[in-house]
């Protein structure tokens, strides 16, 4: 199970969200797996990817940038890199492949999407996990368009009241809607929160909502 599972959305929209998980097995290969992070983030990087993050250190935002994120990864950490297409999750399949770091990789989107992306880099799945959804009082959930963004934080640390805000930082023109993203996505510490997908969904409900 990861929490980069519960994303919710349509299809169109879904399609232009992928995130990358790499992290080591416990007691089998964490020793050492520090450099093998850190090599999986700059191979990310060199993708243009929308964001990355460290689950044990914290994400470019609280680290004070993409260099100090590099410098802290540590051995035990959980490194994510999030995309917005499928052709460079291609790409940076056939790189970690080829670069065969030997630590275990979990890639989040469209089942259907994800399973074509890893034919196409040359890869059969191994397993496909699924979010069951949501159970018990789901009255007291926030409407599915604000869930469609706050599940992008797979740790629900981004509150519906600060996408409210944002919205309304929209509309009164004080903030620009990638500007509005990029606020929401600095308490998603494991830095999956994908700020292009935000700002899109951001967008839309500051004109209709």
């Amino acid at each position: 199970m990861t929490h980069t599972l519960h994303r919710l959305g349509s299809w169109n929209d879904l399609a232009g969200d992928y995130v990358f998980l790499m992290m080591p097995s416990k007691g089998i290969n964490v020793e050492g797996s520090g450099e093998k992070l850190r090599t999986f983030l700059k191979i990310a990087l060199a993708h243009n990817p929308v964001s990355i993050g460290d689950a044990r250190k914290g994400n470019a935002y609280y680290q004070g940038g993409i260099d100090n994120l590099l410098a802290n990864v540590e051995d035990q950490a959980v490194v994510h890199a999030v995309f917005d297409n499928k052709e460079t999750v291609v790409e940076m399949l056939k790189e970690l492949v080829k670069a065969d770091l030997g630590l275990s990789v979990v890639v989040s989107g469209i089942t259907s999407e994800v399973h074509e992306a890893c034919r196409a880099a040359g890869l059969e799945r191994h397993t496909v996990e699924h979010s069951l959804g949501r159970w018990g009082r789901t009255d007291k959930l926030p409407p599915r368009e604000i869930l469609e963004i706050t599940n992008m934080c797979g740790h629900s640390m981004v509150p519906a009241q600060l996408v409210y805000k944002m919205i309304e930082e929209i509309r009164a023109g004080r903030r620009t809607a990638q500007a509005a993203a990029e606020e929401l996505a600095k308490p998603c510490m494991c830095g999956i929160f994908n700020t292009k997908r935000a700002a899109r969904l951001l967008a839309a409900l500051a004109t209709n909502l």
